[in-house]
């Protein structure tokens, strides 16, 4: 896993009254359990213009939560998640507080937004979308369009990040987004363990960059295939065969080809050799190790087998990848 992020990243989720609880317990979920793989990387707060409210379950209240803060740090995440209703109550003090309070406190302290479902209704309201692409449930999206005709509304989005503002489509699209912060705060291996412990899908927003070699062929929900794959990433460079992958999932090597095939899109070998591969990458990005040294510690035989499973995905070979990065070590 990679190393503890130095200071921990605070997250404020501001409510309102009918607040949504997906919307707010998926994202706080996804932090709470990364905090398990990367301590102390997560710092949780739960705020409003109100100490106390009612949920959007009839009978469930919300207490204690603390008043929105005077001032948030630079590092910090503010997250606005959805209301319960056909529309957001503007004309209550509560909502006309949260929208003073975003507009305020982003334009001076300059922290970072998600929203969540009708979350960026706020955030348009407040005229944090202004030029900014931005999606959210397809249910608002001409609303969002005439509380602000200078956002650059997009359709069939799961999330969309433009600079500092993070919006994500209806429900369980909070979880996504939150899953993307956790990856690019703890990196992909530590939002990879999250996805596999809450049972969810690891899903990208159609621009977004091309999918981790770490997260690749792990959207499936195959317990068995997953136990071999998270395996493979705890010690890429354990002496894996075919043979070996078996007996860790109690199958035939035979069977669990068929399994790999049918729920991951690859082969077990196939698999192992992505991970090594991209084991190799971030050796020869990072270190000042030999070629010899990163062939041996990926898990390779020497650097000509590690040569030869690198051509087949990457098209410069891994001392000229090194020598274009500007890289001047050995090897």
């Amino acid at each position: 896993m990679p190393p503890t992020p130095s200071a921990a990243m605070p997250v404020y989720f501001a409510l309102l009254p009918r607040t949504v609880l997906l919307d707010v317990a998926g994202p706080a979920e996804v932090f709470r359990v990364a905090n398990k793989y990367a301590p102390g990387a997560f710092d949780l707060h739960f705020c409003g213009p109100a100490t106390g409210m009612e949920s959007g379950l009839p009978g469930l209240r919300l207490a204690g939560l603390e008043p929105l803060p005077a001032r948030l740090p630079a590092h910090a995440l503010a997250v606005v998640a959805g209301t319960v209703g056909a529309d957001v109550a503007w004309q209550e003090a509560e909502t006309h507080r949260l929208v003073e309070w975003l507009a305020q406190r982003h334009a001076e302290d300059g922290f970072r937004l998600m929203t969540v479902c009708w979350g960026a209704l706020l955030a348009a309201a407040a005229g944090l979308l202004r030029q900014r692409a931005c999606t959210s449930h397809h249910s608002c999206l001409d609303m969002l369009t005439r509380i602000d005709p200078d956002a650059r509304v997009l359709d069939n989005r799961i999330f969309v990040e433009d600079g500092r503002v993070m919006t994500s489509a209806g429900y369980t699209a909070g979880i996504d987004l939150a899953l993307h912060v956790t990856a690019g705060l703890c990196g992909p291996r530590v939002a990879s363990a999250v996805a596999r412990e809450m049972v969810v899908y690891l899903r990208r927003a159609g621009d977004d960059p091309a999918v981790s070699p770490w997260l690749e062929h792990r959207n499936h929900l195959h317990p068995v295939v997953h136990r071999i794959q998270d395996a493979i990433v705890q010690d890429p460079a354990a002496p894996w065969t075919a043979e070996a992958m078996a007996r860790r999932a109690h199958t035939s090597s035979r069977h669990l080809a068929r399994l790999f095939a049918r729920h991951a899109g690859c082969s077990p070998l196939d698999y192992l050799h992505r991970i090594r591969v991209a084991m190799a990458r971030e050796l020869v990005r990072e270190s000042d190790l030999s070629l010899e040294n990163v062939a041996e510690r990926s898990g390779f035989g020497s650097v000509h087998h590690m040569r030869r499973v690198w051509r087949k995905f990457e098209t410069m070979p891994p001392g000229a990848w090194r020598g274009a990065l500007g890289d001047t070590s050995p090897g």
